[in-house]
C-alpha cells in the first residue's frame, strides 16, 4: 500500500509549456491527500526557490537534491553541505584556469557569479527571476549546499576532479547541479521516510531528469514521466505520460493509488 509519493518539480509537476500544475495533476494531489497517502516534493530548488506550484498544499520538501529535507515547511530534518575546501578549490579554478557562470546555493540565498546566454535560457526556461550577482568570494563562509554550474559535458570530468568531496547531477547540457558526495534524492527519501515512520516499500516517486534517477531506482515504485530522456526511462518501473499528457494522474490510476 502507498502511503507516500515524492514528486520533483519541473518537467514532472510542472510543465515547461505552461509553468503551471495541469489540472489532472492538481487533482491527483487533491485525491491523494484526502485519501491520507502523503505528498512530498523532490526537488533541485531550495525550498525559497518554489514558485511555480502555486497553494498546492505539501507534507513535506526534499530540497537541493536531497541536502537540506524538511518536514511540513519549517522543521529542517536533515541537511548536508558542500565543504569549504571545495568552495575554495573552485575559486582557485576560477580565478585561475576558467571562469564559468555559477552559483551558490546558501539555505536561504541564491548567488550568481556572472551571466551569459546559457544563464539566461536556463532560467527562462525555469521561468524563474535571474539571481543577483555577487562574486563567489562574497559567501563569507556560509553553508553552500548546492552549486548550479554553467559547464558543458565534456568540461565535467576536469571541473569535478577539482572538487572531490562532490558530485554532478545534471539535467541539462546547459548547466549541472553540483551536490555534497551523499546527496541524492534517494536520502531525502530515506530522511523524510524516517521521521514519518514510512517503510520504503509504501514510497512512489516521479521523476523526468538525470537527478530523479537514483530516487526513481529507490522508491518502493519508481515513475519515468514520457517526457524524461531515455537513460532515465531505462531505470524506473514503470514508464506514464509526459506531464503535458496527464502523466501524473495516470500512472497513479495505473496503479491504483487514486
Amino acid at each position: 500500500m502507498i502511503k507516500a509519493v515524492f514528486f520533483d518539480i519541473d518537467g514532472t509537476l510542472v510543465s515547461f509549456k505552461t509553468h503551471k500544475l495541469p489540472d489532472s495533476t492538481v487533482r491527483a494531489l487533491d485525491l491523494l491527500r484526502e485519501k491520507g497517502i502523503k505528498v512530498f516534493i523532490a526537488t533541485g530548488r531550495q525550498l525559497q526557490s518554489i514558485n511555480n506550484l502555486g497553494t498546492q498544499a505539501f507534507d513535506g520538501y526534499v530540497t537541493l537534491n536531497g541536502g537540506y529535507c524538511l518536514a511540513g515547511k519549517d522543521k529542517v530534518i536533515y541537511k548536508h553541505s558542500i565543504p569549504s575546501e571545495d568552495i575554495e578549490a573552485l575559486i582557485r579554478y576560477q580565478e585561475n584556469e576558467e571562469a564559468f557562470p555559477c552559483a551558490l546555493v546558501e539555505a536561504d540565498g541564491l548567488y550568481l557569479n556572472y551571466t551569459d546566454g546559457a544563464v539566461e535560457e536556463v532560467f527562462g526556461m525555469l521561468d524563474f527571476p535571474m539571481p543577483p550577482l555577487r562574486p563567489l568570494q562574497g559567501n563569507k563562509g556560509k553553508d553552500v549546499f548546492q552549486l548550479i554550474a554553467f559547464f558543458t559535458p565534456g568540461q565535467e570530468e576536469h571541473i569535478m576532479s577539482v572538487l572531490p568531496h562532490c558530485e554532478s547531477t545534471r539535467w541539462n547540457p546547459l548547466f549541472t547541479d553540483v551536490v555534497p558526495q551523499g546527496s541524492s534524492k534517494a536520502v531525502g527519501i530515506d530522511k523524510i521516510i524516517e521521521h514519518y515512520g514510512i517503510s520504503l516499500d509504501e514510497t512512489m516517486a516521479f521523476g523526468d531528469g538525470g537527478n530523479d534517477m537514483a530516487m526513481l531506482r529507490h522508491a518502493g515504485i519508481g515513475v519515468a514521466m514520457g517526457n524524461a530522456g531515455d537513460e532515465v526511462k531505462a531505470v524506473a518501473d514503470y514508464v506514464t505520460d509526459s506531464v503535458d499528457k496527464d502523466g501524473i494522474w495516470n500512472a497513479l490510476r495505473h496503479f491504483d493509488v487514486i
